[in-house]
């Protein structure tokens, strides 16, 4: 079977029109058959991924029935009538038993709960010892993370997913859960389970309840309780300090691992792979982006945020964000009519904070512009303050959305993942503390202009 491929189509309602023998033949046995909805929920998320992205993907794909496990690789080629599968590899693999038998009502961890998982982490069974609290009642069906909330060590790392992912035994995985009583806070160890042909089959270990560690109350939803941030509130200045270093340095290893398989620099890899690895390296820069604005909302929400009052000059500053994003613009063929270089604006504000604010006004620009449209950034001084203003001939912002556009977490309505909603709230409260204002000047289909005003300074 390893060297044909086997084809199906999916239609535009998620059915299986057609099928080769062996993909009917999986069909029928998870209950359905031709003309009825895809059965196979690992393929079926695959085929709606596929569409939604509007591009052919290539992924391995893994089903079962009552005889064997299937490994192979499928290809999903969407269109407007639905998707074509190809699926090549297809390699059936006995079921085997696990060498080791299930729980028994003898072999109960003292204190604590005995558990077991299959190789994908679902719950297959959990007893309580005697003098230990009740199990939930709803365990079963349940996955591991499901049961119980996983907890970080020192170094910001799950015993339980490292152990998974080398197959092998784990202690110390720190948890937290439900029960009748409250909330438990206990610790894991297991020990991996292997079946007769040497094949991984999932954990079985204790989940030991610490004396004392027993939690009756809630948690207050102000209080962040986690071993990497102890209990602080939101609004102490060490809570954004502790979450950015958390996060930051796995997103940051994160996006350099996907960037270089994307790249191909340790050798060449499928097209098709590197592509996705540039997915998660865009994914990862994103949400490195929102542990920025997260920080940065931290910052500027604390009593008393003051900015620095740097000699600076817009038009230098805009400049900046022009060779900084100026690539970004060129892939989508946008051009960027900026200041001349004797195009001077002097005021007095923090240098890193309005080069901030000007990266988020010019990103924006060039995210909700067309194609091969303009962008201008023009440098002025009205009265008092100096200004910048970038225009762009994006579809415009009505007045009801005016009104809203510089709120907490407004999108105008987008779903994409373009951005947190932070950034042109945190703009505002930095050009304000900075004794300036940013606004906006739209209508529909007129593009938008948001202006920078800051205090203007005098040049002998």
């Amino acid at each position: 079977m390893n060297e044909r491929i086997v084809h199906g189509r999916i239609d535009r309602s998620g059915a299986l029109v057609s099928a080769d023998a062996p993909l009917l033949r999986l069909q029928q046995r998870a209950g359905a058959g031709l003309g009825k909805p895809l059965a196979l929920p690992h393929l079926a998320r695959l085929v709606a991924l596929a569409q939604r992205l509007h591009r052919d993907i290539s992924r391995p794909l893994h089903a079962a029935d009552d005889h064997s496990d299937i490994l192979a690789l499928v290809r999903i080629i969407p269109d407007a009538d639905g998707a074509s599968l190809e699926i090549s590899d297809w390699r059936a693999r006995p079921v085997a038993q696990p060498q080791i038998p299930a729980i028994a009502d003898n072999v109960v961890m003292p204190h604590g709960w005995t558990w077991e998982c299959d190789q994908q982490l679902r719950m297959v069974a959990l007893r309580a010892a005697p003098d230990a609290p009740p199990v939930p009642a709803d365990w079963e069906g349940c996955s591991l993370s499901e049961l119980f909330e996983l907890q970080p060590d020192g170094d910001g790392r799950f015993p339980v997913l490292r152990a998974l992912a080398r197959q092998s035994r784990f202690d110390g995985q720190h948890v937290q859960a439900d029960a009748p009583d409250g909330r438990l806070a206990m610790t894991l160890s297991g020990d991996a389970l292997f079946d007769a042909v040497g094949g991984f089959t999932g954990f079985r270990g204790s989940a030991v309840v610490a004396e004392g560690d027993v939690m009756v109350d809630a948690v207050p939803a102000a209080m962040l309780v986690d071993p990497a941030f102890g209990s602080l509130p939101l609004s102490d200045p060490q809570f954004g300090r502790r979450i950015d270093g958390a996060l930051r340095g796995p997103l940051s290893r994160i996006i350099a691992t996907a960037e270089t398989i994307s790249g191909q620099f340790d050798g060449p890899i499928r097209a098709d792979y590197a592509r996705y690895a540039g997915d998660i390296a865009h994914a990862g820069r994103h949400l490195l982006g929102l542990v920025d604005d997260l920080a940065d909302l931290q910052n500027i929400e604390r009593p008393g945020f003051k900015a620095a009052a740097d000699e600076i000059d817009l038009g230098d500053l805009a400049r900046r964000a022009v060779g900084l994003l100026g690539m970004k613009a060129e892939e989508k063929g946008i051009r960027i009519d900026a200041p001349r270089t004797d195009d001077k604006a002097p005021a007095t504000g923090e240098f890193r904070r309005v080069l901030q604010v000007l990266l988020n006004l010019l990103g924006n620009a060039i995210r909700y512009s067309p194609d091969n449209s303009l962008i201008w950034i023009r440098v002025n001084r009205e009265g008092d303050h100096a200004t910048v203003t970038v225009a762009d001939q994006g579809q415009g912002i009505d007045a009801d959305q005016q009104a809203v556009v510089f709120e907490k977490f407004e999108r105008l309505g987008r779903t994409d993942s373009g951005g947190s909603g932070l950034g042109l709230y945190i703009a505002r409260r930095l050009a304000r503390a900075m004794d300036g204002d940013l606004t906006v000047d739209s209508a529909p289909g007129q593009g938008a202009r948001f202006t920078l005003s800051l205090p203007a300074r005098d040049v002998g």
